[in-house]
């Protein structure tokens, strides 16, 4: 049984790692409707803490913080994905959007524009600006989401889990065929991914940063993760 922390019980572990827990719950809910409640985040990452003690391997290499950390942000994920909050409606709408944008490209070879896709949808600009913000506030890390699967986590594979060679020169493919996709977004776009999934910031910390709204980047941010899936469809 791995014991590298020393940790002579799962009070212990709560109680030297629960700061850990707290800080991935409070970074993660500033991404997610004021409708999740925080506490709630902070049990499922208790139990992605306790998950990662029973399977830490310290001979894989990863400290326990690191290996702790992945698991913890897992779970809170997959917790909040379980609750799905979002109406139906709100799902067909982002479907549309996805498609409108697929469409117009399509045919014209260039980034799609607001305008554009509002007129593809039939609609107005505004109320296609409304359509992104509640597409971006249904979702926990949209643009993960695409590179992520249930059956590849992060934790596991530091356990020490490898995927079948197939499975991994697929995975390694659309990686170079997303890192493509994204080089080939509209500036503004690359900008916003960037900042909020390398630089970690949250949707204010970025308006800051380009001299816009919070709801103004939620907007680009979402466009983004559409003319992505729409770009990518193949490999969905």
């Amino acid at each position: 049984m791995y014991n590298p922390l020393n940790i002579t019980s799962s009070h212990d572990l709560i109680e030297q790692y629960a700061p850990l827990v707290k800080r991935i719950a409070y970074h993660l809910m500033g991404r997610l409707p004021a409708s999740v409640i925080v506490d709630d985040l902070i049990q499922s990452g208790m139990i992605g803490l306790l998950e990662a003690a029973k399977k830490y391997d310290a001979s894989k290499g990863a400290s326990f913080e690191t290996y702790a950390g992945i698991r913890i942000r897992g779970s809170i994920i997959d917790e909040v994905r379980r609750g799905d909050w979002t109406p139906r409606s709100v799902h067909r709408n982002g479907r549309r959007i996805t498609q409108a944008i697929q469409t117009i490209e399509a045919a014209l070879g260039r980034d799609a524009t607001d305008s554009e896709i509002a007129a593809e949808m039939d609609i107005s600009v505004a109320d296609y600006h409304d359509l992104l913000k509640d597409s971006h506030e249904s979702r926990l890390f949209s643009f993960e989401e695409m590179t992520n699967d249930s059956d590849d986590r992060p934790g596991e594979q530091l356990a020490g889990v490898e995927p079948s060679p197939v499975a991994h020169t697929e995975k390694n493919a659309f990686k170079l065929a997303l890192a493509s996709a994204i080089d080939s977004l509209p500036e503004r776009e690359k900008l916003v991914l960037a900042l909020y999934y390398d630089e970690e910031l949250n949707l204010k910390e970025i308006g800051e940063v380009l001299g816009v709204s919070e709801s103004r980047v939620s907007q680009i941010h979402s466009q983004a993760a559409h003319r992505l899936r729409g770009r990518l469809r193949d490999w969905q």
